[in-house]
């Protein structure tokens, strides 16, 4: 039996889900919900963050699957009963009694036999939802080649990017092809979207808003794009963008800190990605991180028969 540890934060537990999704065996997702202790570094194995430990009783899970370093704790405490445990981002305390962390290469772990390195982080994107995306969308293979997708973010910690900041990337995004499909998210907020839009008026593009009508077409455009131009607020859209062959050109949309911008030097460093107003970096294959990590969970034997 295999359980996932749900973390509140969407983009959090969409690591864990990504992993248990991708090795194709029944699972079961356990949603924590975290008291007020959940905030204090526990250095041993508990449950003492949770506000609700009514699912933790047996059978227990052969394989758990965690991220983030609240839950930790807990995925700390089921290894004590039995359970093989993959982690999923830093975990605080305690990393040794993991059987398998997976790190983002920006954190610059050091080696260890259960390490395994990973560019950006893992995520619930498959190589088949990206080729069958654009099929719902066949008014964007009207637009002029090359196309450039430009997946706007903002702020880390906040709302609203700076309109001339956001009309600035917009220009330069424009540059490097014939024509645009951008979405913008909540982080992006109006004004800056606006201002996109304004910049981008007398040019053949598409523009989504956040919380736009009709289906969403992120995959697509991320399906679509000859080159990419991502804002580097979200390690999530980053990593998702390396399961392309597009050509990763990453913006600062203002105000990242050092782990954002580490993540940006990483893939800089690797050839994976440039950074927006420099030359486009080398062609690539492209870069299946989550795939990497459920090969590794099916070489230790911890997931026979996954598809």
């Amino acid at each position: 039996m295999i359980w996932v540890l749900e973390d509140p934060r969407a983009g959090t537990a969409a690591q864990a889900l990504g992993i248990a999704e991708r090795l194709g065996l029944p699972f079961r997702p356990v949603p924590l919900r975290f008291g007020p202790l959940a905030r204090l570094p526990w250095p041993w194995p508990t449950l003492a963050g949770l506000a609700d430990r009514t699912a933790f009783v047996p059978p227990w899970p052969g394989l758990v699957i965690s991220a983030g370093r609240r839950s930790a704790p807990v995925a700390r405490w089921l290894r004590q009963r039995g359970a093989r445990t993959v982690h999923a981002m830093r975990p605080g305390f305690g990393a040794d009694d993991f059987d398998l962390l997976v790190l983002g290469a920006h954190d610059h772990p050091a080696p260890a036999p259960n390490t395994l390195v990973i560019q950006g982080a893992a995520h619930r994107l498959t190589p088949a939802a990206l080729a069958a995306a654009p099929a719902a969308f066949p008014v964007f293979a009207a637009l002029p080649r090359p196309i450039v997708t430009l997946l706007l973010g903002g702020p880390v910690r906040g709302e609203g990017m700076d309109p001339a900041r956001a009309a600035g990337i917009a220009r330069e995004a424009a540059g490097l092809g014939a024509s645009l499909l951008v979405t913008a998210s909540r982080r992006t907020g109006t004004a800056a979207t606006e201002a996109v839009a304004g910049a981008l008026k007398n040019l053949p593009h598409v523009l989504y808003p956040w919380g736009g009508a009709g289906a969403n077409p992120y995959l697509a455009m991320l399906a679509m794009a000859d080159r990419l131009v991502v804002t580097g607020d979200s390690i999530s859209m980053v990593s998702e963008a390396l399961m392309t062959e597009a050509p990763i050109l990453v913006a600062d949309p203002g105000g990242l800190g050092a782990r954002h911008q580490a993540m940006i030097e990483s893939l800089v460093t690797a050839g994976l990605a440039a950074r927006l107003g420099g030359p486009l970096p080398p062609p690539r294959a492209a870069r299946d991180e989550t795939a990497r990590i459920t090969a590794e969970i099916r070489a230790r034997g911890w997931a026979p028969g996954g598809a």
